[in-house]
């Protein structure tokens, strides 16, 4: 039997007296995409940012390959890790976020190389040959040298995709990343992520693109209030759905 690639246990986050995250549990098997519906302030980047230790959890657990993330166990105790062996996990793990994040003094070639190089100590050319690859792949080969200001947002978006790809990541994570694009922009974005999906990449993507998690994922997850109320594969959690909250949310999603 295969073990999961990531595991949250009773994942319990909160910002002072705000409880956020209310005892997650997750499993993501190898090679298959999750999809993470809900509301806004459901939780659900919250706990996409916890995965990566970009947001300390106040109590459970979360491992990647067997490895427990941020933490590590003596006894029946957890002591936070180093930032250096923090970083060491986080380049196991590609994250898109909404907004991109692009270095704007870096084109786009040197932002998909910035990872290899800084982080990994990669040479610049074996680097750079390998960010003309990803650039090429996710549509962009005639933009490798053009600065994130000379790009449309669904192109930044698609350099931010191969920024992550760049460092080789066991599991990449999307924080609903179209959401801030223009309508048109957002296939462009989406093909791409269709086409990671069908090279067997783990994903975890946090979206309100319904048609998107119906067509690629294969479990669906529906967050609120944060707790995990339904998950399982699009047919069951989109065409029949069996907890009241996520019928209410998905009649005026769908609409």
């Amino acid at each position: 039997m295969t073990e999961p690639l990531l595991r949250a246990q009773r994942v319990y986050k909160n910002y002072g007296a705000n409880e956020v995250l209310k005892g997650v549990d997750l499993d993501v098997m190898p090679g298959t995409v999750v999809c993470i519906l809900g509301p806004s302030g459901s939780g659900k980047s919250t706990f996409l940012r916890c995965i990566n230790h970009l947001e300390r959890i106040r109590s459970g657990r979360i491992s990647i390959d067997g490895d427990l993330i941020g933490y590590r166990q003596d006894g029946d105790k957890l002591h936070e890790l180093d930032e250096k062996a923090i970083s060491k996990q986080r380049a196991e793990v590609g994250m898109v976020f909404q907004d991109f994040n692009l270095f704007a003094h870096y084109t786009a070639a040197e932002n998909v190389m910035a990872g290899p190089v800084l982080v990994r100590g990669e040479d610049r050319t074996s680097a750079r040959a390998r960010a003309v690859e990803l650039l090429t792949r996710v549509g962009l080969a005639d933009k490798v040298d053009a600065y994130p200001r000379q790009l449309s947002g669904g192109q930044q978006q698609r350099v931010a995709i191969a920024r992550a790809l760049a460092m080789r990541p066991k599991l990449m994570l999307f924080d609903e990343p179209t959401s801030a694009l223009d309508p048109e922009l957002v296939g462009e974005v989406l093909d791409v992520m269709r086409a990671l999906a069908a090279e067997g990449q783990t994903m975890i993507v946090v979206t309100h693109e319904v048609g998107f998690a119906r067509e690629v994922a294969d479990v669906v997850v529906f967050m609120d209030q944060g707790v995990i109320l339904e998950q399982g594969p699009p047919t069951a959690v989109l065409n029949n759905p069996s907890n009241p909250r996520t019928q209410s949310f998905l009649s005026k999603v769908l609409t």
